[in-house]
């Protein structure tokens, strides 16, 4: 049991480091720089960036903690954990890309990094644990929008 609170925690703690930090780098420019920015006419309004994270969030943390509790073998889960950890990095980076240095070119590399990085940690949940890593395809599915919609926001600007 205190096995489990601890994957619990420190998985809802990661998530909500990134989602914290990343806020902090975004809210000041979306009130300024981003809403001069050229965009696609599918570009979600505002409100839809942030209901959309915070269920990404929470699935990210639970796919994790599954992961964690699943494993048959530390090694593995610990192997499993670094993958989600690196994606969690990249997803916290392009934040501070693409909105804290104003970098949407930046930001676009660091997406396809991104997305190589949450399909790679599909694969390893996947290997322990199906559901995992089935939790991680609103994940991915939102990320691949992302990265049209970086791209588009490139070629615009």
């Amino acid at each position: 049991m205190l096995k489990n609170l601890k994957h619990i925690i420190s998985n809802l703690v990661k998530v909500l480091l990134v989602s914290l930090i990343g806020g902090a780098v975004t809210a000041p420019a979306v009130r300024s720089w981003y809403n001069t920015l050229n965009k696609p006419m599918f570009n979600p309004p505002d409100w839809a960036f942030s209901l959309a994270w915070t269920i990404l969030f929470i699935l990210m943390a639970i796919s994790a903690y599954l992961v964690n509790k699943r494993a048959q073998d530390k090694e593995t889960s610990d192997r499993a954990i670094r993958i989600y950890d690196a994606q969690l990095f990249l997803n916290l980076l392009w934040s501070i890309l693409f909105f804290g240095l104003r970098s949407p070119l930046l930001a676009f590399i660091d997406v396809i990094f991104l997305w190589c990085a949450i399909v790679y940690t599909i694969k390893a949940f996947h290997k322990i644990y199906t559901p995992s890593a089935i939790l991680l395809i609103p994940y991915i599915l939102w990320v691949t929008f992302a990265v049209i919609l970086n791209l588009y926001i490139v070629l615009l600007n």
